[in-house]
């Protein structure tokens, strides 16, 4: 697998899509994209996952951040992209082969940031 750099994350949108698990979540043609080139599949499907979190899915306006570390373990945080940072969500991942250092996913309508 070739690794993703952020400029190949610039694509712009002109499609949404339904989740598969949870079909009250969309995402636009970057997300698929990201889920295809680099076996992302899972970072999607916990984000609609815990979509079904009360405290999660009643939030406006979500940002995902995945954050890898050199020992490929990472940490994923959910929060509320306002000024406090409110963490709606928090944990650890043991092991992923994702090829980016951090990336950042909004949601509710799942997007990446380049999308807006």
């Amino acid at each position: 697998m070739t690794k993703l750099t952020p400029g190949d994350l610039a694509t712009g949108t002109a499609e949404w899509y339904r989740d598969g698990l949870n079909r009250h979540v969309l995402y636009t043609d970057g997300v698929p994209y990201l889920a295809e080139k680099d076996g992302a599949y899972w970072l999607l499907d916990k984000i609609a996952c815990l979509q079904l979190e009360p405290k999660i899915g009643a939030e406006e306006f979500q940002v995902w951040r995945l954050q890898v570390m050199d020992n490929r373990s990472a940490r994923l945080v959910c929060d509320d992209g306002n000024a406090t940072d409110t963490v709606l969500h928090s944990e650890g991942i043991d092991f992923t082969d994702f090829p980016l250092d951090d990336i950042a996913i909004w949601g509710n309508v799942i997007l990446l940031p380049s999308e807006h």
